[in-house]
């Protein structure tokens, strides 16, 4: 198994600065973004290039820092067209040099047609959503091959692939080998079925048996009719059934502590690692 941390949620900012904090956690590796922790990098298309995404991978390597995911997450079904197409441009500068910066897989989620809140809208749920998002993804499928890299595909109850079973629909018509999923339990969930959580990581491990890249880890409680995410060990999951769910899947499992931050990083660090061992 091997434990990271998105590069934005280690409070800090600069490649020196991020190799400094994984070295002071003891975790193998991240999940990097790099317009979200870069100032020099910003969110838009031209801005990664051999030079920049060789430095990236070149420091992280040399810190012996692992990349297990390269996120350049856009809203393929926006309202704005202008904005899914940047977004869609982005993701592909992202799969030409992402081997650059020590991974070969680029992720996303599959978007919401309520546009920049990414939350729920009716329009998520219709056919014509779901072949938008095959369309999108295909076309980026088709380019990753290309480049030699990896597309990776994340659902959420909220977006257009709202369940495994869609985002395999998705997945099977795309009909691509280079294409991975993200998989997130907490992202499927919602106050009506927070409690089948281990029902629904169950689906997905028989869905996408051999295609799951990495697992994003999190923990959540439900107040007030709402799902709010906590710290891994913090709220209602049981870990030892879902991580020994994962270690029968695969022993040498990538797992991101999606979310984790500040005086939670080492805390769950430790808590996952020992919950791990024992499974």
């Amino acid at each position: 198994m091997k434990l990271m941390f998105r590069t934005h949620d280690l409070g800090v900012k600069g490649l020196d600065a991020v190799v400094s904090k994984i070295k002071q956690y003891g975790i193998d590796g991240v999940q990097l973004v790099p317009y979200k922790f870069m100032d020099e990098i910003k969110y838009a298309e031209g801005q990664l290039d051999g030079a920049n995404s060789q430095r990236i991978g070149g420091a992280l390597k040399s810190a012996g820092i692992d990349v297990g995911l390269i996120g350049a997450y856009f809203n393929p079904v926006h309202g704005d067209r202008e904005k899914a197409v940047r977004g869609k441009n982005i993701f592909k500068e992202y799969l030409k040099y992402c081997k650059n910066m020590g991974c070969d897989t680029v992720g996303s989620e599959t978007g919401s047609f309520n546009n920049d809140k990414w939350t729920y809208h009716p329009q998520n749920r219709t056919k014509e959503a779901l072949k938008s998002v095959i369309e999108t993804f295909s076309e980026l499928a088709d380019y990753a091959e290309s480049v030699g890299a990896y597309v990776g595909m994340e659902g959420a109850s909220g977006h257009v692939c709202w369940n495994p079973s869609t985002l395999k629909r998705a997945v099977d018509a795309i009909g691509s080998g280079r294409v991975r999923i993200i998989f997130d339990i907490y992202n499927y969930l919602d106050a009506d079925n927070c409690r089948d959580y281990l029902k629904i990581l169950d689906e997905g491990l028989k869905l996408f048996e051999g295609n799951i890249h990495i697992f994003h880890i999190k923990d959540c409680v439900l107040e007030e009719g709402k799902l709010r995410q906590v710290a891994p060990g913090k709220g209602m999951f049981d870990f030892d059934k879902i991580l020994g769910r994962i270690k029968s899947y695969d022993k040498s499992a990538v797992l991101v502590l999606e979310g984790t931050t500040g005086g939670d990083i080492a805390p769950c660090t430790e808590f996952i690692r020992r919950k791990w061992s024992t499974v």
